[in-house]
């Protein structure tokens, strides 16, 4: 079984308008209550959403690694975003560094997870904060969490313009083991199914249980997204966090 990285298939991704389906996005999602969520950042390539992130301070995005990995070139952050064709509330920031995990040569899936340090820190207000990280440990099986992005419905489908959420459920790592097998490490990662889950476009965004970040969006099987056969696949975050921490503390 081919899997394929969320933000590879955006590549493929041709340049469709909305004017018949305004509400696309996130797998059966429905779009969030505006600015809900104001740690979600839309990240760009030439003012074309390719992948999402979240902040986790002022100056640091935490995403996908294979968001810069398949697009090596500058990329935009836009924080504050619900209508991404709006810009009364958000603004545009630089990446300032680059900084993917030193164990992904090739970010296919392993250690998928990469620091974005902006160029200006942001300030915190009604569309504009982060959200907490894991204090350690794990997440068990059974969690009701949830997924937020402007990715699309399905493999090659449009990508939204509204931030788009859906919840879903995580399994217990045996249960991601016999249906992913020796592709799913326990010990990196997290994976979930629902209702709904993420898809093209939604590399990078969290996976929130209660108000806590706890996963990064990663990969999905290549027949379709939010598979029960395979369930989407999310960096674990509390594997990382020695990582997290070493680099913010070590800014200058």
């Amino acid at each position: 079984m081919i899997i394929i990285s969320l933000l590879l298939l955006a590549s493929l991704l041709p340049q469709l308008t909305f004017t018949v389906r305004e509400n696309v996005g996130i797998v059966n999602g429905t779009e969030a209550i505006p600015h809900s969520r104001p740690y979600m950042v839309s990240l760009k390539k030439y003012k074309k959403h390719i992948c999402g992130g979240f902040l986790i301070s002022d100056e640091f995005v935490l995403t996908a690694a294979h968001c810069w990995k398949g697009y090596p070139d500058i990329l935009t952050v836009v924080v504050g975003a619900h209508d991404l064709r709006k810009s009364e509330d958000s603004y545009r920031v630089e990446v300032k560094s680059y900084i993917p995990h030193q164990y992904c040569p090739f970010c296919s899936h392993q250690n998928d997870i990469m620091l974005l340090r902006l160029q200006e820190k942001v300030k915190q207000n009604n569309y504009v904060n982060w959200i907490e990280l894991p204090k350690g440990g794990d997440v068990s099986g059974g969690t009701l969490c949830s997924v937020a992005g402007w990715g699309g419905e399905e493999i090659n489908g449009p990508t939204s313009d509204h931030l788009m959420e859906a919840n879903t459920t995580t399994e217990n790592h045996e249960e991601c083991q016999r249906k992913w097998g020796s592709k799913y490490l326990a010990s990196q990662m997290i994976c979930a199914h629902g209702d709904g889950g993420s898809c093209t476009g939604d590399s990078g965004g969290p996976l929130v249980c209660g108000n806590t970040a706890v996963g990064v969006t990663s990969f999905v099987d290549s027949k379709g997204c939010n598979s029960p056969e395979r369930p989407n696949v999310y960096t674990k975050i509390s594997a990382y966090l020695p990582w997290i921490h070493q680099i913010i503390r070590n800014i200058k």
